[in-house]
């Protein structure tokens, strides 16, 4: 009896936390307007090739954004479910949700995210300098736009790979290794961490071809070496601090390196 009153007494001390579909569906909406972003800029390109498309440039367009936006629903699902169960969590969001202060959530991974967001645009120039000819855009204009890097890259890529991918890694990890008992090891997060790096990279070289025309060794080795680096930091920020401050990392990554260029 004794130990079932100090539960309910804990259980009514604790913080309240948001439904998952109120948190499920804030998520969501707050990768969407990249979703919109990344899809928008692609029409130009598609009303050049119109005669190459088995459908209007525009019925591709709306196909093409209800796919992406329907695989960050999964996503935001994903980390909605189980993100809980290993320890990792959207802090801020939640508070706010919750009907908490977000400050205080919010400061404490703002440091982290700034420092690492100075480190990604480090990085970010070191690569420029460093890529291979066949990645270097020989129009300037035709480059990505900043706001789309800023909402499609910064939050959006987020919300899918640590949010989602990442999260079902460890837990995953922890299912298996640990059959689902404790918070997962170290070593569970770092392979989770990395894994959802790799796949983070693994996911540019789309794009890579389509920039380059062919994906030789050199272009599949930076940009894989070069984007699993950043995935890292991104992934270590995720887990240490909460989805926040990978966001912040990444969206001030590319807006500080974007005039560097």
């Amino acid at each position: 009896m004794a130990v079932d009153t100090a539960a309910r007494a804990d259980a009514a001390h604790a913080p309240a936390q948001p439904g998952k579909w109120r948190l499920g569906g804030t998520l969501w909406l707050l990768g969407m307007p990249g979703v919109v972003a990344v899809v928008w800029t692609l029409l130009p390109t598609l009303k050049a090739n119109a005669a190459l498309l088995p459908l209007a440039p525009e019925v591709v367009l709306l196909l093409s954004g209800l796919q992406t936006s329907a695989l960050l629903a999964l996503a935001v699902a994903l980390g909605v479910w189980l993100a809980p169960r290993v320890g990792l969590q959207a802090p801020a969001v939640s508070a706010w949700l919750a009907g908490r202060p977000a400050g205080p959530a919010l400061r404490a991974q703002l440091l982290p995210g700034i420092v690492g967001g100075v480190a990604g645009a480090a990085w970010l120039w070191v690569l420029s300098r460093l890529a291979p000819t066949a990645l270097q855009p020989s129009d300037p204009a035709s480059a990505m736009p900043l706001v789309v890097k800023l909402l499609y890259g910064g939050i959006t890529e987020e919300l899918m790979v640590r949010w989602g991918v990442m999260t079902l890694l460890l837990w995953l990890g922890w299912r298996l290794l640990q059959r689902g008992q404790g918070r997962p090891g170290k070593g569970l997060v770092a392979a989770a961490v990395l894994l959802s790096a790799v796949l983070f990279a693994v996911g540019h070289l789309p794009a890579a071809q389509a920039l380059a025309g062919v994906l030789t060794v050199p272009v599949v080795a930076f940009v894989l070496v070069g984007n699993t680096v950043f995935g890292l930091v991104a992934g270590w920020l995720f887990a240490r601090q909460g989805l926040e401050a990978a966001i912040i990392a990444h969206v001030l990554a590319h807006w500080l390196s974007s005039p560097l260029l």
